[in-house]
Parts: C-alpha cells; structure tokens; sequence
C-alpha cells in the first residue's frame, strides 16, 4: 500500500460521492468493471489521485480546461513528478477526450494497463478481445 496523508480521506469520500460528469462516465462505462481493480478518488501521499489501480501501479488524472495554464500546469507536474518517484505511472486525460473518445480513452487506459503489469511481471485479462491499437486517438500524457 503507498503511503497517505490520513487527513486526506474524508475529502476523498466526498469527492468519490461528488464525482465530476467526466469522472462518472469513464467510471461508470469503463474502470468499474475493468477485469484489474481500479479505485476512485484515492489518496496517495500528498495527494488525492482521480483514479488509481495498483496492480499496474498507475493513477489516471482526468483534467479540464483550467489544467492546461499557469500555475495549475505547475501543480500537475508537481504532482505527476512525486507520484512518479513512487514509481507510478500517471495518465492525464483532457475532458473533452472522455466527452468525444471514450473508447479511444478507454484502449488506450487497457494498453497502459497492460504494459505496466508486463513489466510487473503479470499478464492480467484486457478489457477487449480484440486490443488493436485502432480503435481512435486520444490527447493523452503517459509520464
């Protein structure tokens, strides 16, 4: 289990039981019944991460438009660079990719998913039958 800060886990109960439509929908119509378990809204360390599956030891982070100018890009990359140096892999999703390409969304969240537990050393059940990369594209960040 990664390490948090205990004060962090009533904001995580609120924030899981107040999740944002984004949040909801690549919950709902994907990671709730992704075959690897996935948690919402989870504290690690510092922070509280949107999504986080700790099999692949990997944190999705679905961000809006606010997360893409000044001090709000600093604070990503903060936080991307701490959990990176608890060797997690983070995911950065825009909104409008979860509004416009959930499947894109949702293979490219399998692939990682899948090439991080690889590298762990286990091969877990992707979501698709068939995981051809083709199945459209995304604005994602693997850091």
């Amino acid at each position: 289990m990664k390490p948090y800060n205990r004060e962090n886990i009533a904001l995580a109960r609120t924030l899981r039981k107040h999740m944002t439509f984004t949040e909801r929908e690549l919950w709902y119509h994907f990671l709730k019944d992704y075959p690897i378990r996935f948690q919402r809204q989870k504290p690690i360390g510092e922070y509280i991460a949107d999504f986080y599956c700790a099999k692949a030891a990997l944190v999705i982070e679905l961000d809006g438009d606010y997360h893409g100018i000044g001090q709000q890009m600093e604070d990503d990359a903060q936080r991307t660079l701490a959990l990176q140096q608890m060797g997690i892999c983070v995911l950065r999703f825009r909104n409008k990719d979860i509004v416009k390409n959930l499947e894109g969304v949702a293979y490219e969240i399998d692939r990682v998913v899948q090439s991080r537990c690889a590298e762990r050393g286990t091969t877990p059940q992707s979501a698709f039958a068939d995981s051809s990369p083709d199945k459209g594209s995304s604005s994602t960040t693997a850091r």
